[in-house]
């Protein structure tokens, strides 16, 4: 069995000061990267969208930040602009063990679908690549942390374990945006996932 430690979307935009910060943020930097040596592999991803993400609350005449729109592919809440390509806030934070990292796996570039999970797009079928990645590595055991808790880390770990991965969230390395009660949801779709949660 081999392990990997996956640290989702440790970004400036998702840190304090950022376009979509996520409180205590970057409080967990130091502790992502101390763990980063207990494994022999360590995989981040990087949210990546191009300027007037069909996301964007900006690309939706009349709709605010948080709104929630119906998609093609089912409901989307509506976000600041973040995470540009090239963008300064699309970089990672600056005290991130980056060259660690065997792999950087962008999502969120199809101008037309948002992408929270590292292994699919938001209407869970088209896929990002990252689970040949690892079954061709032979990596069956995932240890995810990083932001947000309630939306990215756990669409995460909730398809790495429905593919047949074991997964553990490591809670006092994320943290969450918690929107009209998504951190709670977000608790309960990891347990009935069997996603471990430490």
């Amino acid at each position: 069995m081999t392990r990997a430690l996956l640290v989702i979307d440790v970004q400036k935009d998702f840190c304090p000061g950022g376009a979509l910060a996520v409180e205590e943020g970057d409080v967990i930097v130091p502790g992502i990267n101390a763990l980063m040596t207990d494994f022999p592999a360590v995989l981040l991803t990087q949210d990546w969208h191009p300027a007037g993400h069909s996301s964007f609350a900006t690309s939706h005449e009349g709709k605010s930040p948080f709104d929630l729109i119906d998609m093609s592919y089912g409901p989307q809440v509506l976000w600041p602009d973040h995470c540009i390509q090239g963008s300064l806030g699309a970089q990672f934070h600056p005290d991130l063990t980056v060259d660690r990292a065997d792999l950087i796996l962008r999502k969120g570039y199809n101008p037309d679908i948002d992408s929270y999970s590292a292994f699919f797009e938001n209407d869970h079928t088209t896929p990002t690549g990252l689970e040949g990645y690892l079954r061709t590595r032979g990596i069956d055991d995932l240890t995810l942390v990083g932001l947000a808790t309630d939306f990215c880390v756990n669409f995460s770990a909730v398809d790495a374990a429905k593919l047949g991965f074991k997964v553990t969230v490591r809670s006092d390395l994320c943290r969450g945006i918690d929107l009209g009660g998504s951190m709670q949801a977000a608790l309960e779709s990891m347990a009935e996932a069997q996603v471990t949660i430490t």
